[in-house]
């Protein structure tokens, strides 16, 4: 769920203003799952923008802040929200991890990067959700470790169906910055998109598995 209309339409219009967001219902990409998608998402394109990551920076803490308090630790999922994870620690002046979803295959065979304690209240970091899977195993990671996660913020969701089953079944809660929903208004407002778009979008992700087909 997202907290603050205001800053989900503020943080769609960044997204799209840097291309970090693509919207392409004409002519769709397709995804490593073989998807095809009118929308491609690369948060990590917002670390080149000073102010834009700043402001997604202290939005994605004050949240966290109102949502948990002060956590001990923030963990960002490897390797998409790394950054952004270490800019929000940061900014609260709390220690930082980053989690793999997977142990490497060599030398200590970490999940966790960083110093880590046992019973460490952690608030877990992610730049994009889309079915939920791969973020959820970075939390079981901390959880095999006797971390107390809070929660997980992200800078977006695609707000699959499947995804707010999966987050339920693992009993972790999920707020982001902005949603799809929000940056469907936002990119037809600004004239990103037109009326048509707007339909062809709001149908794939209904059903994203055949859309294109």
């Amino acid at each position: 769920m997202i907290l603050n209309k205001e800053t989900a339409q503020k943080t769609a219009a960044l997204l799209l203003q840097i291309n970090a967001i693509k919207l392409q219902p004409q002519n769709p990409f397709t995804w490593a799952s073989g998807w095809k998608s009118p929308i491609y998402c690369d948060n990590r394109i917002t670390l080149s923008y000073p102010i834009i990551r700043n402001y997604i920076r202290e939005n994605l803490a004050k949240q966290i802040e109102k949502l948990y308090g002060k956590p001990e630790m923030i963990a960002g999922v490897a390797t998409g929200a790394i950054g952004m994870g270490a800019l929000v620690a940061d900014y609260l002046n709390v220690p930082f991890c980053y989690v793999r979803p997977e142990a490497k295959g060599h030398g200590r065979q970490n999940k966790i990067e960083g110093h880590f304690e046992p019973n460490t209240s952690v608030v877990v970091v992610e730049d994009l959700i889309s079915t939920g899977k791969s973020s959820l195993m970075a939390v079981e990671a901390l959880k095999e470790a006797n971390a107390k996660v809070k929660g997980m913020l992200a800078i977006f969701s695609y707000g699959f169906q499947t995804a707010d089953e999966n987050f339920k079944t693992a009993n972790v809660t999920l707020n982001t910055l902005s949603n799809y929903e929000m940056l469907l208004q936002e990119a037809e407002r600004s004239q990103y998109i037109n009326a048509e778009e707007a339909v062809l979008l709001s149908q794939w992700r209904k059903n994203p598995q055949i859309w294109g087909q």
